[in-house]
């Protein structure tokens, strides 16, 4: 993130899990836990879950990279890490992603799906 600042990019963590039936993803404790990892961007509720349909996100986490013109440029995942380190060697796809938007304006041709745990959708009334 602080590599990719003074090219102009920002980040914001979005939240959009149903909290009411898993409070273990309670905001409070996902916000202590973004503040022990030291995220250096926002971390944001999504209560309604509207920003998550919107934007069509189906897990956590869920990367979309957009260039200055707000057009989505990247879809996929941080790295080939999922919950660990990644292995030696393999690329940084959401930093390399980034940079090339910031500095192209255009995604990279190849872009993995995220994985991870579905969102907690809350159930319709």
């Amino acid at each position: 993130v602080n590599e990719l600042s003074p090219l102009g990019v920002a980040f914001a963590a979005i939240m959009s899990n149903d909290t009411e039936t898993y409070p273990a993803d309670s905001f409070e404790h996902m916000q202590r836990w973004s503040q022990e990892l030291r995220f250096p961007f926002p971390y944001l509720l999504d209560d309604s879950q509207q920003v998550a349909r919107a934007y069509g996100a189906v897990c956590t986490p869920d990367f979309f990279g957009y260039n200055a013109e707000l057009k989505l440029q990247y879809r996929g995942r941080l790295d080939a890490g999922r919950t660990s380190e990644p292995p030696a060697g393999s690329p940084r796809e959401l930093y390399e992603a980034m940079r090339t938007i910031a500095t192209t304006g255009e995604g990279p041709a190849e872009q993995i799906p995220g994985i991870g745990c579905s969102i907690k959708w809350r159930s319709a009334s």
